[in-house]
């Protein structure tokens, strides 16, 4: 293998085929495709009918309550990620119960996906993302204090479909 730097110069360009304008080397023609993150997510209940919320120890929004949520990682799941947030951001096992909605935010080239999840134990503590977790009743969660759109979204379709089994996920916008 050569010690030499590769050179790759990208400038803008319609790559033959293609329809719009993306990064292209100059060199060698490699595209390079920008495409939009993904963040995965889940509501998660206890059997008392308790939601997890995890205050937030990184900005964006440090300090503001969230669900136990971020980005996905490549080779995983939708379903994955989320379990992984889970326990990553509060210690928390969970299980997947259904796809709660998807939350379009173009403007920051994400888009939001949510799980219904129930806990399978309530021993919940703060992982290294949050600054604090808690299992708060319903109508205790510090909806003047989350810290996104899409999870005060989220949490409130939760409401509206909590005990039902037949609900159709919600899209936004």
């Amino acid at each position: 293998m050569s010690d030499r730097p590769l050179d790759i110069r990208f400038g803008h360009g319609v790559p033959e085929g293609d329809n719009r304008e993306r990064l292209v080397c100059d060199h060698c023609g490699f595209i390079h495709y920008v495409n939009p993150k993904v963040v995965v997510g889940s509501v998660c209940e206890w059997e008392d009918g308790r939601i997890l919320i995890c205050r937030r120890s990184i900005e964006p929004r440090e300090g503001f309550w969230t669900v136990p949520a971020g980005f996905l990682e490549e080779g995983e799941t939708t379903e994955e990620g989320a379990c992984r947030e889970a326990r990553e951001e509060a210690l928390a096992d969970i299980e997947i119960d259904a796809l709660l909605g998807i939350y379009n935010v173009p403007h920051i080239s994400q888009v939001h996906v949510f799980y219904r999840a129930r806990l399978r134990s309530p021993d919940v503590e703060a992982g290294p993302e949050s600054r604090e977790v808690a299992l708060v009743e319903w109508r205790d969660v510090p909806w003047d204090d989350l810290a996104f759109e899409s999870v005060t979204r989220a949490l409130r379709y939760f409401g509206e479909i909590r005990d039902r089994q037949d609900f159709v996920p919600f899209r936004f916008p």
